[in-house]
């Protein structure tokens, strides 16, 4: 074999890059063009939804509080977190996230799994005082969560931030975000029936046990409550009967 031709490149550093530009250019062309030709790279899934104005205010805590350095929420699809978290993280189960909460790095279990796993006592407890549920923890305490009222006050403008980002949020969920709110943590709310034909398998109860006032701790259990509940994985089939 003759390499004459091969050394070219090897002897001058503008020929080699070059070279490498022209070889990921058209790697990045194979991965990338199919995509303009995609309407959707997710799977639709049968039950996904937005998140409800009392789960959106305990997710947007959640991130406040850093919780996501410790705690992450995808299921690889490998046999022991399967058999340890439950059935791997789809990506429809992400779609509304912004930004999502995959994450790298489990100090803490992931919690793509997470909701009805626990009580709400539990998660009461757990969040004022983490080691008198796990006595292992790490994690520190949220006492204060159960004493703060939460702002609510700009949630309508949230969603329709979230609805330019591509979440389908109605105007009338827009409209309706406060007093959806308020009624999520009120199970004889009037309007508990229009609440649930627009957020289904929401969970409707006072979380924290605090009928006073709407706390932080009542939003973020909302959020840690409906956590991989959307789905129902026992009729889930990945070739298409759960998919639309």
């Amino acid at each position: 074999m003759d390499w004459s031709k091969h050394q070219i490149l090897e002897k001058s550093s503008v020929l080699l890059l070059l070279g490498i530009l022209i070889t990921v250019a058209i790697g990045g062309l194979v991965e990338i063009a199919p995509l303009f030709w995609l309407s959707s790279t997710i799977e639709k899934v049968s039950g996904m939804r937005p998140y409800t104005p009392l789960e959106l205010a305990g997710r947007d805590i959640y991130i406040r509080e850093g919780c996501y350095l410790c705690h992450s929420q995808m299921i690889r699809s490998l046999r022991d977190e399967v058999e340890r978290y439950g059935h791997y993280s789809l990506a429809a189960e992400s779609m509304y996230d912004h930004p999502f909460q995959w994450g790298s790095k489990r100090t803490g279990p992931d919690l793509a799994r997470v909701g009805g796993k626990y009580s709400d006592e539990w998660h009461i407890a757990h969040m004022t005082n983490p080691r008198a549920v796990v006595p292992e923890s790490v994690m520190p305490g949220y006492p204060f969560l159960a004493k703060r009222a939460l702002d609510y006050g700009d949630i309508a403008d949230r969603l329709t931030v979230l609805r330019e980002e591509g979440v389908p949020y109605t105007d009338e969920m827009i409209k309706d975000a406060k007093a959806d709110l308020e009624g999520q943590v009120d199970p004889n709310a009037a309007a508990i029936k229009d609440f649930l034909a627009r957020y289904p398998k929401a969970q409707v109860r006072q979380f924290d046990g605090d009928p006073s006032f709407v706390s932080e701790l009542d939003a973020v259990i909302a959020y840690l409550q409906m956590l991989g509940t959307l789905v129902d994985f026992a009729t889930f089939d990945a070739a298409g009967p759960n998919l639309r």
